[in-house]
């Protein structure tokens, strides 16, 4: 089992380009799958944006029960219970391509396929599952997840809505209050966590949606943005719900909902991935159109510096997404050939890479909003303006960076579950990090290094990320222990480190993988993105890791921590920015689309 990948050993140990997954290695089905969901996409939603604009949530059901005539709602169930069976790439590939017009549908199509189907069947009885997943994976029946409540948001374990056995036995009174609840208006099936007795922890429910059994709503939402997604208030007033309708066992339930938001991680992060394909294609034709001074603006630096940008997000969005995607699934693939259950692969599947799920899901629901925010800007005012699909986009991504666990909570997930793995052994941070200490008390090497190989000062570069990444987090668990919990900010910033060394080491490999396969001069284009991408990291990493160590160090040690880090983010070779940008827009202005 060793010889295959861990979730968060990316950082401490090497990995091969030919060992990651990239968009590039979808084999013929993956690709007909791509396009009949974007053919979809194209026909039944694009056309209609407006509708979705008008808060028509009957065509949001609609359109999402098209989905299920196509299949598509049924991508990740097992062909036993009426679905594909697909694997966990299939998944995140139709999330992605099937998300990009509108995030109301997206939100629909994510609540429904993602927490409203999936704890059923990863946590569901045999019974449980023949009882509802096929009607839940033909879109006969929609799925809804009552998690948040006034007073539970990011304390999602805090929930005060109770269950109460009945004195025979047979069945469980809920009884509270729930908000924000993608799907209330037209599903027929809820998944409710609810605390009984004076558990410490909550547990699941499978509950169905009857009127006439104690569940009101309020009416809907106004909001931001999504706003044909139906989000509306569940009240639960003494609901009878059968106890066989228990999901998993008592006091499960906040484990339920933590392993069902680490898979709504990644496929969020998926979800983000054609919006950013689109937004910038809209920048980039509407910047040939548009004439100023005699030319078109997409002749001018500005233009050019934003729509570059703007491409190698997405490229690197969709670099690292894909290689989480497939590591999961060779993952779950794993534990299936020794014997696991299908539930129990998936979930061990998902949870070993929870780290990667929680990175992809800041950095790319970030790309989104910066990505639609220059689209605007492009458009100038009329990007402001309800006529262009700008605006929309804009107000849709803003929802990315709260649901499914808000940015903050993610950042500080992702390096104290990286603490946690150290601590049982999954991935061996500390020797590296003591290698990075000695290394500091050494001389450094002042040869010039050979880097006359493509990527050979990149991926060096790279190596001296993840050593600056270890020296500030080991410094600081040195200094405060189990107390770091405590100190958010340098959480956060050593989780900024980690999403960059992740980002830009998935774009650096997808691209080598591509330049052995076509030639360099074929993909001059993602060359320059994956130097762009990584020129950018370097800064980040260089001013989040200073902040850090000034913070929590003092005398010789900060000095020798800043001269290390100063040693670890050092090119000796400078990329040329503006000509890298240059190089990326060029053709993006010649295919007038996101062509990569």
């Amino acid at each position: 089992m060793e010889d295959i990948t861990r979730g968060g050993q990316f950082l401490v140990k090497e990995t091969k380009c030919e060992n990651v997954f990239t968009p590039e290695d979808f084999s013929e089905e993956q690709i007909m799958m791509r396009d009949s969901v974007k053919e979809f996409v194209d026909k039944e939603i694009w056309p209609n944006k407006n509708r979705f604009e008008a808060k028509d949530y009957k065509f949001t059901e609609e359109v999402m029960r098209k989905a299920g005539d196509m299949g598509f709602l049924s991508v990740a169930v097992p062909e036993n219970y009426g679905g594909m069976g697909m694997g966990f790439v299939d998944t995140c590939l139709v999330c992605d391509y099937i998300s990009g017009a509108t995030g109301s549908f997206s939100t629909a199509f994510g609540a429904h396929t993602g927490i409203g189907t999936m704890p059923i069947t990863l946590y569901g009885t045999e019974e449980q599952k023949i009882k509802y997943v096929p009607k839940l994976a033909s879109g006969e029946w929609f799925g809804a997840y009552c998690l948040t409540e006034p007073g539970a948001g990011s304390d999602a374990n805090s929930g005060k809505t109770k269950a109460v056995l009945s004195e025979d036995g047979k069945t469980y009174s809920i009884t509270g209050q729930k908000m924000w609840i993608s799907n209330a208006g037209f599903c027929s099936v809820f998944i409710v966590f609810a605390r009984i007795g004076d558990d410490k922890n909550i547990t699941g429910f499978i509950v169905e949606n009857d009127p006439s059994n104690g569940i009101t709503m309020n009416e809907e939402e106004h909001k931001l943005g999504i706003r044909a997604s139906s989000t509306r208030q569940v009240f639960f007033n003494e609901t009878k719900v059968p106890v066989e309708n228990m999901l998993s066992e008592r006091g499960n339930g906040f484990k339920i909902a933590m392993n069902s938001l680490n898979v709504g991680r990644i496929k969020l992060a998926a979800a983000c991935l054609d919006a950013q394909r689109r937004v910038t294609s809209g920048a980039i034709k509407y910047a040939n159109e548009r004439i100023q001074f005699d030319v078109p603006i997409s002749s001018f630096g500005a233009i050019r510096y934003k729509l570059a940008e703007m491409a190698t997000s997405a490229y690197a969005g969709e670099s690292a997404t894909y290689r989480a995607a497939k590591d999961i699934e060779n993952r779950i693939k794993l534990r299936e050939e020794e014997g696991n259950s299908h539930q129990e692969a998936e979930l061990k599947g998902v949870e070993e890479f929870a780290i990667e799920c929680s990175i992809l899901k800041v950095a790319v629901s970030e790309d989104i909003q910066n990505c639609a925010d220059e689209g605007i800007q492009i458009f100038g005012g009329m990007g402001f303006s309800e006529d262009t699909p700008m605006e929309s986009a804009w107000r849709d991504a803003r929802i990315a960076r709260i649901y499914e666990g808000t940015n903050e909570i993610n950042r500080m997930l992702s390096v104290g579950m990286l603490i946690k793995k150290a601590m049982k052994g999954h991935v061996d941070l500390l020797g590296p990090a003591s290698k990075v200490q000695e290394e500091l008390m050494g001389i450094p090497s002042f040869e010039t290094p050979d880097y006359s190989e493509l990527f050979a000062e990149e991926k060096e570069l790279i190596g001296k990320l993840k050593k600056a990444f270890l020296m500030v987090a080991g410094g600081a668990v040195q200094k405060f222990g189990p107390d770091l919990e405590g100190h958010q900010q340098l959480l956060i910033a050593a989780a900024d480190m980690l999403i960059e060394i992740y980002m830009a080491e998935s774009t650096i490999l997808r691209t080598e993988k591509l330049v052995n396969l076509k030639g360099k001069d074929a993909v001059k284009e993602q060359v320059a993105m994956a130097e762009l991408y990584l020129y950018k990291a370097v800064d980040i990493i260089a001013l989040r890791g200073k902040e850090s160590i000034i913070s929590f160090a003092e005398g010789d040690e900060q000095r020798m921590m800043l001269m290390g880090l100063r040693r670890f983010t050092k090119y000796t070779n400078m990329p040329n920015i503006v000509g890298l940008r240059e190089t990326i827009t060029a053709k993006l202005i010649a295919e007038n689309e996101y062509c990569y």
